[in-house]
């Protein structure tokens, strides 16, 4: 009975993660769905093309959100039921795959950023901290949020590598977590990555019309 419990867990994840709060929170304050102008990403950067602020922020929370808790509720109480930290990197994966291909909103989601950024610190939140400050770097320097995601991205397994992650039971499974999230998250940023190239994308603060 007890393998049930990795993959019933893997599955809640991956419904929490399919909660596309974009959507969600503009309907709730009565703003155009974010899926039909900018970027058309269901995600808290597009959502704050809506001028909207607090649209935003209340998205890029939540969205974090959905990330984190499965994380710690498995990592928190998961023990007793048999669940170790390999689960706790599925479930870390699970949900962010629920924001990329959610189940709720026909698989079509966002980019993950957020998400991936609650599931990071669910892990570590120090580890969480490297992965902020990078974002943080990258985007006042260059103005581009996709740039900071994607060098985020990258750096968060090495980031794992360099710090604690040798003290964990399995530091392969979360690595491998973060290497596939990352890598997910450079994949779903091609688009922004052409324009970067061509000096055609959106830098921070900007509108998309």
């Amino acid at each position: 009975m007890e393998a049930v419990y990795p993959v019933l867990a893997t599955v809640i994840a991956y419904l929490i993660g399919s909660l596309s709060f974009a959507v969600l929170v503009s309907r709730g304050m009565g703003l155009n769905d974010p899926r039909t102008y900018g970027s058309k990403n269901p995600g808290a950067t597009n959502v704050l093309r809506s001028g909207n602020k607090a649209a935003a922020v209340v998205t890029l929370l939540l969205d974090a959100l959905k990330g984190w808790l499965p994380v710690v509720a498995v990592a928190g109480w998961g023990g007793a039921w048999g669940l170790g930290d390999g689960t706790v990197a599925l479930v870390g994966l699970a949900a962010f795959l629920g924001h990329l291909y959610p189940v709720f909103f026909r698989f079509e989601g966002g980019k993950g950023v957020a998400t991936a950024a609650g599931v990071i610190v669910g892990f570590q939140p120090w580890l969480g901290l490297a992965a902020l400050a990078t974002w943080v770097i990258i985007a006042f320097f260059f103005r581009y949020s996709s740039l900071a995601s994607i060098v985020a991205a990258v750096f968060a397994p090495f980031f794992f590598l360099l710090g604690d992650g040798v003290a964990w039971e399995a530091p392969n499974a979360l690595v491998l977590s973060l290497a596939v999230m990352g890598l997910l998250l450079v994949w779903r940023h091609t688009e922004n990555i052409n324009r970067l190239i061509a000096g055609k994308e959106s830098k921070l603060g900007t509108k998309k019309s």
